[in-house]
C-alpha cells in the first residue's frame, strides 16, 4: 500500500506542477515581446514532457531501469493520443475532427516519422546492426535534427491558433508580472523534476511487487502518471474555448517526447540504449505510427456524425489500439 501511495502522490505533485507549468509559460511567452507563438509551443510542449525527461534521465542514470525509461517516453506518445479520445467524447458542438485546424496534419506527420524511426531503430539493433558514435546510438543526431526541422515547420502552420491561445492566456492573468511568471515556471519545473527523478524507482518496485515486466509498467503506469500535464493542459484549454491548442500541444508533446529518447541515449552509460531493451517496445512505437496516421486521416476526412458511444469512428479505432497495445505488452512484454 505504501509504494501505490507513493506512487499517487508522484501523480498528484506532477498533474498540479504541469497545470501551472502551462500557465507560467504562456504568461512568460505574452510577456518577453519575442514572438509569442514560437516561445508558447517551445514552452508547452517543454513544460508538459519534463516528467518524461526526468523520469528518464532518472531511469538510465540511477535506478539502472532503461526500460522504463523507453517504456515512458514511447508509452506517453500512445497515452497522448489517447488522449484525444477522451477530448473528442467532451467536445460536445461539434465533432472534434471537424473543428480543428488542418494544419495539426503536419503535427500527427512528423510525429509519426519520428517514432517510426524509433521503432525502426530499435528493430535495427535487434538484428544486431548497431551503429553508434561512441556509447550513442546512431539515431540520436538524426532525432535532434529532425526535431529541429519538425518544430520550425509546426510553428509556420500553426502560428494563428497559438497566437490566439496565448492572448486568451494573457486576458486571464492580467496582473501577472514577468519575473513573478519566470519564479512559478522555475518552482513547477523543480517539483516535476524532483517527483520525475523519484517515479522510476517506484516503477522498480512495483514491477517486482506485482510480477508485471518494466516494459509493461513504463509504457502504461509511468507514461501515464508522466502525462498528467498533457491532461490538466488540455482539459483547461478546452474549458476556455482553446480547442486547437489543446490539440497542438498533445501533438507537439509527441514530437518533443522522442528527443527525449536522444536524451536518455546520451546519459546511459552501458552503449546505445535501444540496444538494450526490450523489444516490445517496438509494438509501442508502431502502435504509436498507426494512432497518428488515424488521426491525421481524421483531419483529413472529417467526420461529422458519432458513433452509439458518443464517439466518432476516429477516437473509437484510437481507442481499440490503446487498449490492444495495453494487453499485448501486458501478455508478452518483459
Amino acid at each position: 500500500m505504501l509504494i501505490w501511495l507513493e506512487l499517487w502522490i508522484c501523480l498528484a505533485v506532477i498533474g498540479y506542477a504541469g497545470y501551472y507549468l502551462s500557465r507560467y509559460g504562456d504568461i512568460i511567452a505574452d510577456k518577453t515581446g519575442m514572438s509569442a507563438s514560437w516561445v508558447g509551443l517551445i514552452l508547452l510542449s517543454t513544460a508538459t514532457s519534463l516528467p518524461e525527461l526526468a523520469t528518464g534521465i532518472s531511469s538510465v542514470s540511477f535506478a539502472d531501469a532503461p526500460n522504463i525509461a523507453v517504456g515512458d517516453v514511447l508509452g506517453s506518445t500512445v497515452f497522448n493520443l489517447a488522449i484525444l479520445v477522451m477530448l473528442d467524447g467532451m467536445y460536445k458542438r461539434e465533432t472534434l475532427y471537424s473543428r480543428a485546424a488542418q494544419g495539426h496534419i503536419l503535427s500527427a506527420s512528423l510525429g509519426s516519422l519520428l517514432i517510426a524511426f524509433a521503432g525502426f531503430s530499435l528493430l535495427l539493433d535487434r538484428a544486431g546492426m548497431s551503429p553508434a558514435f561512441g556509447q550513442v546510438g546512431f539515431y540520436s543526431p538524426f532525432i535532434m535534427m529532425v526535431y529541429l526541422v519538425a518544430m520550425r515547420a509546426v510553428h509556420s502552420y500553426e502560428h494563428r491558433t497559438v497566437v490566439e491561445y496565448t492572448e486568451e492566456s494573457a486576458e486571464r492573468y492580467p496582473d501577472a508580472t514577468l519575473r513573478s511568471a519566470v519564479k512559478g515556471y522555475a518552482l513547477s519545473a523543480l517539483a516535476v523534476v524532483i517527483a520525475g527523478s523519484w517515479l522510476p524507482f517506484i516503477a522498480k518496485d512495483i514491477a517486482e511487487l506485482m510480477g508485471w515486466g518494466r516494459s509493461f509498467v513504463g509504457t502504461m503506469l509511468v507514461a501515464g502518471v508522466t502525462s498528467a500535464p498533457e491532461v490538466a493542459v488540455t482539459v483547461s484549454a478546452l474549458r476556455i474555448g482553446a480547442l486547437d491548442m489543446a490539440i497542438a500541444n498533445l501533438l507537439g508533446s509527441n514530437l518533443f517526447d522522442i528527443i527525449i529518447l536522444a536524451v536518455d541515449d546520451l546519459f546511459y552509460r552501458k552503449g546505445p540504449l535501444l540496444a538494450n531493451v526490450d523489444a516490445s517496445h517496438a509494438l509501442t512505437a508502431f502502435t504509436a505510427v498507426m494512432m497518428s496516421a488515424l488521426v491525421a486521416v481524421g483531419l483529413t476526412f472529417r467526420p461529422q456524425g458519432r458513433t452509439v458511444v458518443g464517439l466518432t469512428w476516429v477516437s473509437l479505432g484510437l481507442f481499440m489500439l490503446y487498449v490492444l497495445n495495453s494487453w499485448m505488452l501486458f501478455e508478452h512484454a518483459h
